[in-house]
């Protein structure tokens, strides 16, 4: 008995641990890179990755005020890009540690990072988020980089 009220408690732990983890992304963003992919590709969208530190980095609380956590924002880009938020903050670990291999693969050497994919995951534009601080100049820069993308 008490081995089955162990399981049970560890099992509540672990939940916990995930949902939280989960509960970090704004509303309209996914955390997972492969599955905004896999959306991408089905509904024709390029992807946006931003990778943030939600609980320490300045610039990154800023953006995640002015711009990501805006439903305008939401709205706007999510018409043409598959959201992904990939937070590395030093108050949760495990989910620095799950979103660790995203940022070695993609070499980020800064926060926040944004990364443009196309729908076949290829990167086609990087750029510091908080060079664009508000929602207007952010979706402008994001319309500009998908022309030039489409130009090349």
């Amino acid at each position: 008995m008490k081995a089955i009220t162990n399981l049970a408690l560890t099992a509540l732990c672990a939940s916990a641990m995930v949902s939280t983890a989960f509960a970090n992304a704004p509303e309209g963003w996914e955390t997972n890179v492969e599955t905004a992919i896999e959306i991408a590709k089905k509904d024709n969208k390029a992807v946006m990755l931003e990778f943030t530190g939600s609980d320490w980095c300045p610039p990154c609380k800023m953006m995640a005020k002015n711009v990501f956590s805006k439903d305008e924002f939401v709205s706007a880009a999510s018409e043409k890009f598959v959201l992904v938020h990939l937070d590395f903050p030093k108050g949760d670990p495990e989910l620095k540690k799950k979103n660790m291999p995203y940022a070695k693969e993609y070499k980020i050497e800064g926060y926040p990072t944004v990364i443009l994919l196309d729908s076949e995951g290829k990167e086609f534009d990087r750029f510091f988020a908080s060079a664009y601080p508000d929602v207007e100049k952010f979706l402008g820069h994001l319309d500009e980089a998908l022309e030039k993308k489409d130009l090349d």
